[in-house]
């Protein structure tokens, strides 16, 4: 995330930051659902207001980081070489999330955590999902424009969710990799692999398509 450059904007981003991670601490110690927005502004030495101008709800407090997220699909494509497709241009990405250690595609005892947060709480699970679906139109968005057909395209509907089942899919086995053999490398392999796979399974399903 880039540094605002006026002074009020960095401190605003500094609250947000530890207010997130305050809550984040306390979540993965307790539970998400056994946390409350009260003893989150304790922890974060805020008053209960400062938490909810920064995150309207509380499960923003849990997902922080999905509009970088969104924004790091929608730039791949928009700085993508024309000779290369939008299915292979995400194929790529993920690839290169891999090789600089992007904390978006992590492995570890911390992400295990956050995953296992999720797992166990209805409430995340449903945000974990609106989230999801909220990607998949992003995504959509994107592969359009990127080949400058109408928002509408089903061709760019239909590519959306089958990346997005993919990733999901790619990224659920790894942590279950690393959740039993607690090997980054393992999990980062079953990763790539899946994503390889289903990256190719999708250009087959495009065939005929600008976005294979």
């Amino acid at each position: 995330m880039s540094m605002p450059p006026d002074r009020r904007a960095r401190k605003r981003l500094a609250t947000r930051q530890s207010i997130s991670d305050a809550a984040t601490l306390l979540f993965l110690e307790r539970g998400f659902d056994q946390v409350t927005v009260d003893e989150i502004a304790e922890a974060a030495d805020v008053g209960r207001m400062t938490v909810f101008n920064h995150f309207p709800r509380k499960e923003d407090l849990f997902f922080d980081r999905d509009e970088e997220g969104r924004d790091l699909l929608r730039h791949a494509l928009r700085q993508r070489d024309p000779g290369v497709s939008p299915i292979e241009t995400y194929r790529l990405l993920a690839h290169q999330l891999i090789a600089d250690r992007s904390p978006a595609v992590s492995f570890s005892a911390w992400s295990q955590g956050f995953v296992e947060t999720t797992e166990r709480s209805e409430t995340l699970k449903a945000r974990a999902r609106a989230i999801r679906d909220e990607f998949a139109q992003a995504v959509r968005l994107a592969l359009s424009e990127s080949i400058g057909r109408d928002p509408t395209d089903p061709d760019a509907q239909l590519a959306a969710g089958l990346l997005l089942a993919l990733w999901t899919v790619a990224f659920l086995q790894a942590h279950g990799t690393f959740r039993q053999t607690h090997d980054p490398q393992k999990a980062q392999t079953i990763f790539l692999t899946l994503v390889d796979k289903g990256s190719a399974g999708i250009k087959v399903a495009m065939a005929g398509t600008p976005y294979a």
